[in-house]
């Protein structure tokens, strides 16, 4: 249980919240759990439901509203495409798919060494930079702006020759 192995980083969040407003620690205690088990497990909502107060469901809906919460199981790295309208007119649904192309794989499809999973999401408030996406990894969020294929595609070989020098 994500309480018993990490007893005092979830005490210092709840602390920095009053006692009546528990539920605002979620966010912080959902990105405890998926850096503990690399997604939000059913178990791990439960659990910030009891910690914080609220029901199961008021925590499970903030995971579907945020791009940073993943629900299941992905590569290394999530490369999340911005598919909005605006970005759209700027050619990210071709871009999109064409990645995918070039991976082997579907949208919210991890590719078959376990490194990248692509995504779709909604607004990354880039959309005159469009094509773009968010990279998310062990180290972080980077944002890829004005991307083309072979742009990515480069970034994701540089990504492949990383993992295997480690």
């Amino acid at each position: 249980m994500l309480v018993d192995k990490h007893r005092s980083a979830i005490d210092a969040i709840l602390k920095k919240f009053p006692p009546d407003h528990k539920r605002s620690a979620v966010l912080p205690l959902l990105y405890l759990a998926q850096h503990e088990y690399g997604s939000i497990t059913d178990e791990a909502v439960g659990e910030i439901a009891g910690l914080i107060g609220v029901d199961p469901t008021q925590v499970a809906s903030l995971i579907g509203f945020y791009t940073l919460f993943h629900e299941g199981a992905g590569g290394t790295c999530r490369i999340q495409i911005c598919t909005d309208f605006p970005c759209s007119l700027r050619g990210a649904g071709a871009f999109a798919d064409e990645l995918c192309a070039r991976l082997g794989i579907q949208m919210g499809e991890t590719t078959p060494d376990g490194l990248i999973t692509v995504e779709e999401v909604k607004c990354v408030a880039a959309c005159d930079r469009a094509p773009m996406f968010q990279l998310q990894d062990s180290e972080g969020i980077h944002y890829h702006e004005h991307q083309t294929v072979d742009s990515a595609m480069a970034l994701i070989e540089m990504l492949r020759a990383r993992q295997s020098d480690a």
